[in-house]
């Protein structure tokens, strides 16, 4: 075929191949779910590495989404805890107390679309939710740098966990039970249908999830906006000179970072159907930092190897302490409980990667064909 013929042929315009790779993308999330959850010719995934994966998968949206505010735009914030927590709640309330419309529409309509509308709708309210939060707490704060900042968002962690104790139609103290089924009926048994559907799909959602979260704040790192958070990363006296409105730069970071952990803690809540508001301590902000710097500030990629490591970690010293002879833990008896002490380790891990590497795994490097998705 010769240039003049080849140039005749008709082309695919750059939305149709956007379309036909967004398909292709939900359509092959979808098959793997279907090959983990009930496995192919026989063999699939346990319910325990399955149930890594998935947690592996709300990781990297916790991870990258903190990278928009303390990687892109040099801000430090350790109180995404609570923006998780406040995701949480708010996508599970809606799930528990609000699923009696999507139940009567069951009688009328397919299940799995109806049980994908309540999921999306669910996750969305957490998300608004969320941002709203980061916008409030944004606002006055952003002004402030370092320390200051850090401490501030702590305590707005601290506060949302006290507050979630003490509400009691979300359970309190005792936590959130039975999510996705509803509040408990006098003579009815509780409908199982949704939690059956979130236990089929929830890979799918999950991975989903975390692809789109990535491929977002990836395009917006690399926009003229993140070009915008770079430069007051970098100088934000000389930002501000240059034109930039740093304070409206950092709240809207600072907003779209909180809506997407407000995600994550949505899709947390309705994948283990059960909240107490100890899962949202300060040590799950360390855990949050610990990622990205580990794996690289402002380094997306890194964000996604930190956030799978120090999700694997656990586990695998969990295993360790299993495959360890009788003798070895007679000698060290603290072995036996090594997964209990998973933050020294975190500790040691970063205390040995500032020593040895600074920058963190990536740096502010990508993986080359992740760049190119950004672009």
């Amino acid at each position: 075929m010769n240039q003049l013929q080849a140039d005749a042929l008709p082309r695919t315009s750059p939305s149709v191949r956007s379309w036909l790779s967004a398909i292709g993308l939900v359509a092959g999330l979808f098959l793997l779910n279907q090959a983990f959850v009930h496995g192919v010719g026989g063999y699939g995934l346990s319910e325990y590495y399955l149930r890594v994966l998935t947690l592996v998968g709300i990781s990297i949206i916790l991870a990258v989404s903190l990278t928009l505010v303390n990687g892109c735009a040099g801000q430090f914030s350790i109180g995404h805890a609570g923006f998780m927590a406040i995701g949480a709640y708010a996508a599970g309330a809606v799930t528990h107390f609000g699923g009696g419309a999507f139940v009567a529409m069951l009688e009328g309509l397919p299940g799995w679309p109806v049980h994908a509308v309540r999921l999306l709708v669910s996750l969305t309210v957490g998300a608004v939710a969320s941002g709203l939060a980061g916008w409030l707490v944004g606002l006055p704060t952003l002004r402030l740098r370092g320390d200051y900042l850090a401490i501030v968002t702590l305590g707005f962690g601290e506060i949302i966990r006290v507050v979630l104790l003490n509400i009691e139609p979300t359970g309190g103290a005792l936590g959130f039970t039975n999510i996705a089924q509803g509040p408990d009926v006098p003579g009815q048994l509780p409908d199982q249908r949704f939690a059956l559907f979130l236990e089929d799909t929830m890979f799918f959602w999950v991975s989903l999830a975390a692809v789109l979260t990535t491929l977002a704040v990836g395009r917006l790192a690399y926009s003229s906006f993140g070009r915008s958070l770079a430069a007051l990363r970098e100088n934000e006296i000389a930002a501000a000179a240059m034109g930039i409105d740093t304070t409206r730069a950092k709240t809207t970071a600072f907003v779209i970072s909180a809506a997407l952990t407000g995600i994550a803690g949505g899709l947390y809540a309705h994948y283990d159907n059960y909240l107490n508001p100890s899962s949202f301590t300060f040590l799950r902000s360390v855990e949050m930092v610990t990622m990205i710097v580990l794996g690289g500030l402002g380094s997306i990629s890194g964000a996604i190897v930190g956030a799978a490591t120090l999700t694997v970690l656990p586990e695998a010293l969990r295993d360790l302490t299993r495959i360890l002879p009788p003798a070895v833990i007679e000698v060290a008896p603290f072995l036996a409980n090594l997964p209990d002490y998973r933050m020294v380790l975190y500790s040691l891990l970063l205390i040995g990667l500032m020593i040895v590497r600074p920058q963190g795994l990536f740096g502010r490097r990508e993986w080359a064909w992740l760049a190119r998705l950004f672009r």
